[in-house]
């Protein structure tokens, strides 16, 4: 390969994560990462083999990305969700590729089964007594917490409007965020009173 293949190859992933984030799998067209990365179309094949395999690869490099850039805390579970959190503010494109993969990609990929497997074994070795999470199946706890830090970025625009403020504020997310550290805290710490 040509010594600017790392290069080439590295252009050509952040093209297609952008446009994969904006089009998905079937929207998303080979001429336009290539022209955004400023290659040949014929690269991708040569380095990818074809638009699926691209596919796959960008949302690998998402999942791992995220689990480096936000290291797993089962023993600070509010922690984790706020930082987890400010990392999806600031990096939306994460969570685009994630809804995407979901609606055309539906198949679990060994990798990031893998990724999950590491928060899954963290969960059951660090339940602590007394907590909601612990009475749970680690898989389950896992679920919910994730689906805890993405509840507001996939709120229906409908109930979004009633917080009357702008959904994507500063001032929204930090109340927000608040909300769901408070949430998480309460559900892996003491169990509420039974009735």
């Amino acid at each position: 390969m040509p010594p600017d293949s790392a290069a080439t190859k590295a252009r050509l992933l952040q093209a297609a994560a952008e446009e994969f984030a904006a089009h998905g799998l079937a929207g998303a067209r080979v001429d336009r990462i290539a022209a955004a990365a400023g290659a040949n179309k014929r690269l991708i094949y040569v380095y990818f083999t074809n638009k699926e395999t691209l596919f796959d690869t960008v949302v690998s490099h998402s999942v791992s990305q995220i689990s480096l850039d936000v290291p797993f805390t089962a023993g600070d579970l509010p922690g984790y969700a706020g930082a987890l959190f400010d990392y999806l503010v600031e990096h939306p494109e994460h969570l685009r590729l994630a809804a995407w993969s979901q609606l055309e990609w539906p198949a679990a990929k060994s990798d990031a089964v893998d990724g999950y497997r590491a928060k899954v074994d963290q969960l059951a070795a660090n339940a602590g007594e007394g907590s909601i999470a612990a009475d749970l199946n680690p898989v389950d706890a896992l679920a919910l917490l994730l689906g805890m830090v993405t509840s507001w970025f996939y709120a229906s625009p409908a109930l979004r409007v009633l917080s009357n403020e702008d959904s994507h504020s500063p001032e929204r997310l930090s109340d927000h965020r608040s909300a769901l550290i408070a949430t998480v805290a309460v559900w892996a710490g003491a169990r509420p009173a039974r009735r």
